[in-house]
């Protein structure tokens, strides 16, 4: 298993799309620890882990959490924003490292279908989520989010994928 630890810079501020806030409502700073995990068929485990700065807002039984990613994400230049209500997540990347802005959503046992930017051009992707455990504290802006979940690249590759963000 290879491990990766990374500290990326500030996220952007309000630079285009992203997620969904009300108006006159901003976002508070926070520190987020991110760990992705892959797990492929043939066993070869990867994980990336790193500390960012991020934006948190709680609204209407909704958690925003938003951070820019990082070289080693693969995706400089992108923002990945989340909007967790309950037990479901809806993902979205958008930025110049992605020429097609990507969402996921993730609700356990639901297959999600859409298209996965990466360097030669989107490809077709389909994710199966395992499950979701939300214990995130919205009045303390605290906790963490776990998503497990299994994801194809048509014709390119499949495997299993765990995230997990963590409010520091």
């Amino acid at each position: 298993m290879k491990t990766f630890a990374h500290r990326s810079p500030p996220a952007g501020r309000g630079a285009g799309g992203g997620a969904e806030r009300a108006p006159g409502q901003t976002m508070k700073d926070i520190m987020l620890k991110i760990i992705g995990k892959q797990m492929t068929q043939d066993g070869e485990d990867e994980q990336v882990e790193f500390i960012t700065e991020g934006r948190y807002q709680a609204e209407d039984g909704a958690v925003l959490l938003q951070y820019d990613e990082s070289d080693l994400s693969g995706m400089a230049g992108c923002t990945t924003d989340l909007r967790i209500i309950g037990e479901k997540v809806k993902m979205e990347r958008h930025g110049a490292a992605v020429g097609v802005d990507t969402a996921i959503e993730f609700e356990r046992g639901r297959r999600f279908k859409g298209y996965y930017e990466t360097p030669f051009g989107a490809v077709e992707m389909e994710v199966l989520t395992n499950f979701v455990v939300n214990r995130l504290e919205p009045e303390k802006g605290s906790g963490y989010l776990d998503i497990d979940y299994n994801i194809s690249l048509k014709g390119l590759s499949e495997s299993r994928s765990r995230l997990k963000i963590e409010i520091m």
